[in-house]
């Protein structure tokens, strides 16, 4: 892949840009704070095994446009996973290959937190071999609170970025984190000032990239295996209890009150 920019998605949901061995891939819904819509979603499914397969790529830093890392599902997305089980099953299927997609990728990815990561967006963060968040952004786990399980990332990263009783907390509550905070309970690397997140991942991308590749990659296997005993041993029950949440009536109705809230 030349350096350039490449666009993905039928509306450009994600933008993909080559900096030498550097890829930046780019959430692009900024007018809905990135959340994630059934082509976005897609997109992000998809994108991991394609880098992973570009000999080009050594290293990844993602982030989102505008003001936000990402806010999560996008609530009619949602509702229409509720109405249709062939979609939800389609959407949840591709959930479990973004969580071992990004747990397996052989090159680092550097998260660059530019605002809000809620619900998936905290999640891909997560799921990411560096933090840098910017000390506006927050981050938070809704998926419990809503009423879903929470399936595709924090309910088995958490526990290993932090203390089991601090992911309990966190998940289970649903409760913001600041940047700070993240940081200080190991759920992001560095607080940065507002605007350089993606300055700073890319520095980082570019100091890794330099590094030999073998060891470089070996070793992030390494310090991943324990996480990749995890996705292999409980996500396809993770994914399929998140999918049973879309029938609860609890769930139901707290997006209900949530599309209201939206809409008035």
């Amino acid at each position: 892949m030349a350096d350039g920019v490449t666009t993905r998605g039928p509306n450009d949901e994600v933008i993909v840009e080559a900096r030498g061995s550097v890829r930046i891939v780019t959430l692009n819904r900024p007018d809905a704070l990135n959340a994630a819509n059934e082509e976005l979603h897609g997109e992000v499914a998809r994108i991991w095994r394609e880098l992973d397969d570009d000999p080009a790529t050594a290293a990844i830093v993602l982030t989102g446009s505008g003001n936000a890392f990402s806010a999560g599902g996008d609530l009619h997305l949602l509702q229409r996973m509720v109405e249709d089980t062939a979609l939800r099953d389609a959407i949840m299927a591709e959930a479990g290959d973004i969580v071992r997609a990004m747990t397996s990728v052989r090159v680092p990815i550097i998260a660059a937190v530019n605002g809000p990561a809620v619900g998936l967006g905290c999640s891909l963060a997560s799921m990411s071999d560096m933090v840098i968040v910017e000390e506006h952004a927050y981050f938070a786990d809704p998926h419990v609170a809503l009423g879903l399980v929470a399936a595709d990332g924090g309910g088995l990263t958490w526990p290993l970025l932090t203390s089991l009783l601090r992911a309990k907390e966190f998940i289970l509550l649903g409760d913001r984190l600041s940047a700070a905070d993240a940081v200080q309970i190991g759920l992001a690397n560095r607080v940065v000032p507002t605007g350089t997140a993606v300055d700073v991942a890319i520095g980082l991308a570019e100091r890794m990239a330099k590094l030999p590749r073998q060891a470089l990659q070996e070793s992030k296997a390494l310090l991943n295996k324990a996480l990749r005993a995890s996705v292999d041993s409980w996500l396809s029950g993770a994914i399929a209890a998140e999918s049973a949440s879309f029938d609860e009536p609890a769930f139901q109705g707290n997006l209900a009150r949530m599309l209201r809230r939206s809409s008035s």
